[in-house]
């Protein structure tokens, strides 16, 4: 299904915000150390409980209003909208969960993408948000997340990535799996272009989406505790009928099994991705064509080794060409999503 841009809610101006994450209310306790927690106290330390620290969700609009200088972000692909390509229905039609997760968030879909700047940083911007279907990513996510790399590699841009997913999109079926392929191969291009890229991953990322990109970045950086698995504890449980360790799945968790490289408290992120981002860009960036290695010289314990990555690497870069290769005249999204 198609929806008239006329249709959707517009999105917020950078700097103001219009999420309202879940939350205890006025006079509530917080969920984890039950102490007292107002809604004005959570909002003034981005929504980090002051007592124990415990993040609660944060929406996209308010995650960009932390991360970015102010009046500095540019939304890209806003009219980038999900198809019911399947006619898919389970309890309700997906057309009609589409449309009730636009008027309730007021996003297009689950992937807000931008250009803008980080501690005077330009950077090519991707946030998810959780409240869109879960975060599931379908044809749309993938579509705005291909052209928000390929935005990245005309302007030079480093990509950051903030994720939260419950995974691939089951209304969608193959259109969704096939996403992973898709930011995989678009990643490709950034790494041509030796341009950096950096991955915030908050609660929750799991599946297809922490299957594919989420995990494929130069530096990962997580939030304390955010379960960052495949699929769920609970899942896993009831599928094999053995109890998982303590604190399966969560970031230190992660952290200590060598999956991330810095977990930082959601005040802290903003600064620290500027400091990622200075090291990772080591001077100014330069538009030629940076020299690829020779397959024939790359390390390995055998001939037949370095010749299946060198035809890895060369089957990569030809999808890449093959899908985001369309010149200004070339047609619209393919599968499942429509401008």
């Amino acid at each position: 299904m198609h929806v008239p841009p006329a249709a959707e809610p517009s999105a917020p101006a950078a700097g103001v915000r219009e999420d309202k994450a879940a939350a205890p209310d006025d006079g509530q306790l917080c969920r984890n150390c039950t102490k007292p927690l107002s809604e004005k106290k959570l909002r003034e330390n981005l929504r980090v409980c002051p007592q124990c620290g415990h993040h609660y969700p944060l929406g996209s609009w308010e995650r960009i209003e932390s991360l970015v200088d102010e009046d500095t972000f540019s939304a890209l692909d806003a009219q980038v909208y999900a198809l019911d390509a399947l006619g898919f229905f389970d309890i309700k039609p997906y057309e009609e969960r589409l449309r009730e997760a636009r008027m309730e968030t007021g996003l297009a879909d689950a992937l807000v993408a931008g250009t803008c700047r980080i501690e005077g940083i330009p950077v090519a911007l991707g946030v998810m948000d959780f409240r869109f279907l879960g975060g599931s990513m379908g044809a749309a996510v993938g579509e705005m997340f291909a052209r928000l790399v390929i935005r990245a590699v005309e302007d030079s841009l480093p990509l950051v990535v903030c994720t939260a997913s419950g995974g691939a999109r089951m209304q969608e079926g193959i259109l969704s799996l096939l996403q992973m392929a898709k930011t995989t191969v678009a990643l490709e291009m950034l790494s041509e272009r030796r341009l950096p890229f950096v991955c915030v991953l908050t609660d929750p990322t799991t599946g297809g989406v922490l299957a594919s990109f989420a995990s494929l970045a130069d530096v990962i950086i997580a939030e304390p505790a955010a379960l960052l698995c495949f699929a769920g504890p609970r899942v896993i449980e009831q599928t094999t009928k053995e109890k998982l360790a303590e604190g399966f799945g969560l970031a230190e968790s992660n952290m200590e099994h060598g999956q991330l490289d810095l977990i930082v408290p959601r005040g802290e992120i903003r600064q620290r991705v500027a400091q990622v981002l200075t090291l990772l860009r080591g001077g100014e960036y330069r538009h030629e064509e940076p020299s690829q290695p020779d397959a024939s010289q790359l390390p390995g314990r055998g001939g037949q080794a370095r010749r299946a990555f060198a035809r890895a690497r060369e089957s990569a870069v030809t999808a890449g060409r093959r899908l985001f290769g369309r010149d200004s005249s070339g047609g619209g999204p393919p599968g499942g999503a429509q401008e």
